[in-house]
């Protein structure tokens, strides 16, 4: 049974090597390469992963265009406020953003963080009977 967790596997490694297993017989029994078998026999415990920076989407060059379309529109009345639809197309007409496409929702993040919490809605029942 192969071991569940990395460094169980490191372990299992060293152990069988300890026995004498060979290093290819290691990497066959394990299903690892040769790298791995050689950093387990190394160290009994694993590398940290590295951390990979966050990969640029293409809306990143726009979303500070993005923002003040959504800013300006805070004080519009609810009903003349730009649609996702009309904030893509204002970015290709007037920006030339050509390399985006509109497949996903491009204001969903900025909706998402400029909404208010909301509250229970309170009515006031009228008393007088009509």
């Amino acid at each position: 049974m192969l071991p569940k967790s990395k460094v169980d596997l490191y372990a299992a490694i060293r152990r069988d090597s300890h026995a004498g297993l060979s290093h290819r017989a290691l990497q066959r029994k394990y299903g690892v390469g040769f790298l791995t078998a050689k950093k387990a026999l190394e160290s009994a415990w694993p590398e940290a992963r590295k951390k990979l920076p966050p990969r640029q989407t293409r809306l990143d060059p726009f979303k500070p265009l993005i923002d003040r379309m959504l800013r300006a529109d805070l004080d519009a009345p609810r009903k003349q406020r730009d649609t996702v639809k009309r904030i893509f197309d204002r970015l290709l007409d007037e920006h030339g953003a050509d390399e985006i496409s509109y497949q996903r929702p491009a204001g969903a993040p900025w909706r998402r963080s400029s909404r208010r919490p909301t509250s229970p809605a309170r009515r006031q029942r009228s008393t007088s009977a009509t």
